[in-house]
């Protein structure tokens, strides 16, 4: 009698986990049958936002349903993602996420979302191209130089950043460790005041995007000494990396990519994945990404979420390494 009350049991259970399995698959095969909502962790008017509508703009006749975006500014993009790990996993919420998914939980006490666990990667849709910046004033005309400069004079030079705990200050605090020199960090609210006193010599250095510095170097008021991806970048071909230039071993990728809560049918995942990846071939939506400063990715999830890990294992790093807590 017991042994087939626990047959019965796990019959049950069983019939209930296929039904499960059948409706989620059902579910998939009609995805998407309603508007889905594009979640951005920025205000509007940045190069971010612009990527977003155009994404939203291709990806709709695709779909056969409206991308409506919704910009979702606030607590270091943590208010955007921590909305979206909790939204439902339909495939109805997407987050159109940065570096900061997987920095913000390391800098920031109380954030409710792992950016490992609590998402589904669907694909990483650009890198940002940075570029190591200095003031023509300085002395030095390679990255090899600079590391020579700052051992030369310490603590006379100062590096300026967007903000604590970004990209732009992980990517010096990763560089004074690897060059093993004594540059004094200088946070911005943002890339605008952080380049007008770079600009007017305040500060010397700089790591930031070349969407928003390239017009300062153009104009000879900034000098552009590398990029910081392991390999040159196709929009500034001429300009070497950090590491094949002075600093071996140094690679930071900013990106941006997009993610859905996690237990998003995969199914689903892949529909949206496959979307993304055709429509990034379109060759008018290529060359507003290269206008802005973006290089194309489009991975596969298992790519995207590989990638993920060494990224944020790497910020980790830097900041206990830097000590850096968010302001």
């Amino acid at each position: 009698m017991k042994m087939n009350l626990t047959r019965r049991l796990a019959l049950t259970a069983l019939a209930v986990a296929s039904t499960f399995a059948v409706v989620g698959i059902a579910n998939a095969q009609s995805y998407p049958d309603r508007p889905i909502k594009l979640v951005l962790p920025y205000p509007p008017g940045g190069v971010t936002d612009l990527l977003a509508r155009a994404l939203a703009e291709k990806l709709a006749p695709r779909l056969g349903q409206p991308v409506v975006v919704e910009n979702k500014a606030g607590a270091g993009t943590v208010l955007a993602s921590d909305a979206v790990a909790r939204a439902p996993a339909d495939g109805y919420t997407l987050l159109l996420a940065a570096s900061s998914l997987g920095t913000a939980p390391l800098l920031y006490e109380k954030v409710a979302y792992d950016a490992i666990r609590s998402f589904a990667p669907i694909t990483q849709v650009a890198s940002v191209v940075h570029i190591l910046v200095v003031h023509p004033s300085l002395p030095v005309n390679s990255v090899a130089e600079l590391v020579a400069y700052s051992k030369q004079n310490p603590d006379k030079l100062s590096y300026a950043s967007t903000g604590t705990g970004t990209s732009t200050h992980l990517e010096g605090e990763l560089f004074k460790t690897m060059a093993q020199a004594s540059i004094t960090h200088i946070p911005y609210k943002g890339s605008a005041p952080a380049l007008t006193d770079l600009v007017a010599g305040r500060t010397q250095v700089m790591f930031d995007a070349w969407g928003s510095s390239g017009p300062f170097v153009k104009a000879g008021k900034l000098r552009a000494l590398a990029v910081t991806t392991s390999r040159r970048s196709d929009i500034l071909p001429e300009l070497p990396t950090v590491a094949e230039s002075g600093l071996p071993g140094y690679e930071v990728m900013p990106w941006l990519g997009l993610v859905a809560p996690a237990g998003t049918p995969i199914a689903v995942v892949d529909r949206l994945h496959k979307e993304v990846h055709d429509a990034l071939k379109e060759p008018d939506l290529r060359e507003r990404f290269k206008g802005w400063g973006l290089e194309i990715i489009g991975s596969t999830p298992m790519e995207f979420a590989s990638f993920l890990r060494r990224d944020i294992d790497q910020s980790a790093r830097v900041i206990k390494a830097a000590n850096i807590k968010a302001e």
